[in-house]
């Protein structure tokens, strides 16, 4: 028997029976805990319910609900964006210079010693509703004073970014570590603009093979390490023939119900 817990009814609108019971309600751990007691599942699977669930997940873990899928320490390495961060650069994946920090002078100080632009990445949180490209002091002061970044539990990170960098996207389905299928986006706009509100080309159009051919090689990089077992996308920014991560989550992105419709998969 599988279940649904869903808090806006419109996305289930037209497609409510397909699962033997659905649930509206709001995705905080104790909704989800209480479902979980009442119903007993087998296990729970968040990677296709966008955000809220991955930051459930950790949480839902330690507290004995089984998580279908990738492991919750796996995601907790991706979202956490010091942890993925450091994991690339043991694994000898290119990415802009980074570090991480607590304080503002911090902050300050790399970006100076890198100089502006940078790209500052909270962890656990919507790319597009946090991440940020700054441009100068001002900027980042400001940013850094909002909610989304001041209330996190984890590091923040920040980067060097790249102008006029193309922005690439691989979604991807993993299995035990091992990648089963893929397909690469390519953005029309430059890195810096969200996903969310870019235009993506699928197949990708302008990129050159040995681009490709790094952007996949990533993947299955990432997809081995984290033992995948379920949907991720990796967002890159390339430049010529240079690639390099600027981030990764473990779950279904925006954009993969629409290369499951354009390549019928």
């Amino acid at each position: 028997r599988a279940m649904v817990i869903n808090s806006t009814p419109e996305t289930v609108s037209t497609d409510y029976d397909e699962s033997d019971r659905l649930y509206f309600e709001e995705l905080t751990l104790e909704t989800v805990l209480e479902i979980c007691y009442f119903e007993k599942p087998t296990g729970v699977i968040v990677s296709v319910g966008g955000q809220t669930p991955n930051n459930l997940a950790p949480k839902l873990d330690q507290l004995g609900v089984k998580i279908m899928g990738t492991a919750a320490r796996s995601i907790d390495a991706a979202e956490d964006r010091s942890k993925f961060s450091a994991m690339c650069d043991e694994l000898g994946i290119d990415q802009p210079e980074w570090s991480q920090f607590v304080k503002y002078e911090e902050a300050l100080a790399f970006a100076n010693k890198v100089s502006f632009p940078v790209l500052v990445r909270p962890s656990y949180v919507l790319s597009g509703a946090a991440m940020r490209v700054i441009d100068d002091e001002a900027q980042l002061k400001s940013f850094l004073s909002t909610s989304a970044v001041v209330e996190q539990e984890h590091p923040v990170v920040i980067s060097k970014y790249i102008s006029g960098a193309k922005e690439v996207e691989l979604d991807a389905v993993g299995q035990n570590g091992n990648l089963v299928n893929y397909a690469i986006a390519e953005h029309v706009e430059n890195a810096g603009v969200h996903s969310g509100d870019a235009s993506l080309l699928l197949p990708a159009q302008k990129l050159f093979v040995e681009t490709h051919r790094r952007v996949k090689a990533i993947g299955q990089k990432i997809c081995r390490a984290l033992m995948i077992s379920g949907p991720f996308n990796v967002q890159f920014m390339c430049k010529e023939n240079e690639v390099m991560v600027i981030e990764c989550n473990l779950r279904a992105s925006r954009s993969l119900p629409f290369i499951s419709k354009t390549y019928n998969v």
